[in-house]
């Protein structure tokens, strides 16, 4: 880097005074990566770009990195999903008309297609090889190569595809489609559905796993809270209500409850409230509501750190855990409030990843 004389000459005092607000990333340090825009394609929630944040440093606003100039005056893209892996470098960016990857030290552009279908929320392997990535509510599931961008399979479902996490051991993708009760299971080695899971009492809408991969959680039409289904068996097992709240008119999504999360070490359950503009927090050992907490915006989203200490809801609060308590709000360079449905964790020793957290609230138990 040059020295503050040499960056003074190149591009005067207010650059660099806003170079000493928001110093670049340290050479060790855990960072969320905010997608944006990533509530629909409202740019008033963070406006275009990767938006980094340094979470050890009270998850002060780092950088922003460009994404796409809209040279001719259109819309943004609305940012569907976000994955990333450390041993590759990479961090991934799907929209409903393209894939992308950036490399995450350089810090440019390496990857980009367009896919049949166009994308959706998609989920890459443990192993940063391959990307399952759903066409925009469409029928079908591309199994892209993370590296080279080429499609080696392509996985018929018809379920309004739209969903899709990967199993912690790498051997199971699960695939949601926002028009079907059922929950697809694939065998990543075959790239071929195995088994289903359900019905659920409405179609799938947001859901999680935990670490074992033995249960998952799903948002589903028209019930503020969750179903609970067993991927071993298939059987859905039991559906949670949040108490205490109605149902009422959302703002984005259609359905009550649009985002949840398992806390990595699977003790509690966060399930977004849109109507109320909350999240409702539950013991996930005994499926038991313990917490309710008011936002600043409708919820559509709710992940967690890799270590369990904050919690991130789509509405820009970053909540601890324990005390359930806001510690900090997302805000960019301008300060103008940010909020994304799309972010993710990423670790950095001597200036390279070297661990990457997910964009589902997944458990981490057994991993």
């Amino acid at each position: 880097m040059t020295d503050r004389r040499d960056f003074l000459k190149q591009t005067g005092a207010a650059a660099l005074a806003l170079h000493l607000r928001f110093p670049t990333i340290r050479k060790n340090g855990r960072y969320l990566y905010v997608a944006a825009p990533g509530i629909r394609n409202y740019v008033e929630y963070g406006g275009v770009g990767i938006l980094v944040f340094d979470i050890d440093n009270g998850h002060r606003f780092v950088k922003r990195i460009p994404t796409w100039a809209q040279l001719d005056g259109s819309a943004p893209e609305n940012i569907k999903g976000v994955a990333a892996n450390a041993e590759t470098r990479r961090i991934y960016l799907t929209t409903p008309q393209r894939i992308a990857a950036f490399d995450l030290v350089t810090e440019k552009k390496v990857l980009e297609k367009e896919l049949d279908g166009g994308c959706d929320r998609m989920a890459i392997s443990p192993d940063g090889t391959l990307l399952y990535t759903p066409s925009f509510e469409g029928p079908h599931w591309h199994v892209v190569d993370a590296l080279s961008g080429e499609v080696v399979a392509r996985i018929e479902v018809g379920s309004g595809a739209h969903n899709t996490v990967f199993g912690a051991d790498g051997t199971e993708v699960y695939l949601a489609g926002l028009r079907s009760p059922l929950l697809s299971v694939a065998d990543a080695r075959t790239h071929e559905v195995v088994r289903t899971v359900g019905p659920f009492s409405q179609p799938i809408r947001p859901f999680t796993a935990n670490g074992s991969q033995t249960l998952c959680f799903v948002n589903v039409n028209e019930l503020l809270g969750f179903e609970i289904g067993d991927l071993k068996t298939g059987k859905m097992l039991q559906r949670v209500e949040v108490s205490g709240y109605e149902k009422g008119p959302v703002k984005r999504h259609g359905c009550p409850s649009h985002g949840i999360g398992l806390t990595p070490d699977e003790s509690e359950i966060w399930v977004s409230d849109g109507a109320n503009q909350c999240m409702h927090v539950f013991d996930a050992t005994q499926m038991r509501q313990i917490a309710t907490l008011p936002l600043r915006d409708q919820p559509g989203w709710v992940t967690f750190s890799m270590d369990g200490k904050y919690a991130y809801p789509s509405s820009g609060e970053v909540f601890d855990v324990a005390t359930k308590e806001i510690v900090a709000t997302l805000e960019d360079e301008t300060g103008r409030q940010v909020g994304s449905e799309k972010v993710v964790e990423i670790q950095f020793v001597d200036d390279k990843p070297i661990i990457a957290g997910d964009q589902f609230g997944v458990g981490r138990r057994g991993r």
